[in-house]
């Protein structure tokens, strides 16, 4: 059986936002291509789909982490904030984003919320291993040694 720590991130990122893209009830808010990811950015994404990597890739991190907050993911989306002269710091990422995307996937069953925080329901651990199951069978293809995980 096919586990979401077994594949590559980047490719069931990629895999999650088309599976994510094909959903109609996703509905992007006109304010999105006004947003930096936080701080530590001084221009907001060039990429045009990034509201569905940013969807599918707060579903894996909530799925990995267990019951997280916003706080703490909005950690993890952080970087270092270029102060000048004076040196880097950490600095957290938006918040804003962060709950607007646990939002959305609540709003679509994907993430339940909780007393300690936020974990992924069936439905997403459902998608999350279709999702796993399908890259790793493309890269099977590749690699025809990484039969034992199927």
């Amino acid at each position: 059986m096919v586990n979401v720590r077994d594949v590559p991130a980047d490719l069931l990122i990629e895999k999650l936002k088309e599976e994510l893209s094909k959903d109609k009830n996703i509905k992007i808010p006109e304010w999105t291509e006004f947003l930096k990811s936080g701080s530590h950015r001084e221009k907001s994404w060039y990429q045009e789909d990034w509201y569905f990597r940013r969807l599918a890739s707060t579903l894996r991190k909530v799925y990995l982490r267990g019951n997280i907050g916003i706080q703490r993911l909005s950690e993890e989306y952080g970087g270092r904030k270029d102060n000048g002269s004076k040196p880097y710091h950490p600095v957290a990422g938006s918040r804003s984003i962060v709950r607007n995307m646990l939002k959305e996937l609540e709003q679509l069953n994907l993430v339940e919320k909780k007393e300690t925080g936020r974990s992924v329901s069936p439905k997403g651990v459902s998608l999350l291993q279709k999702a796993s199951r399908s890259v790793m069978e493309s890269l099977l293809e590749k690699n025809p040694e990484l039969k034992k995980y199927l």
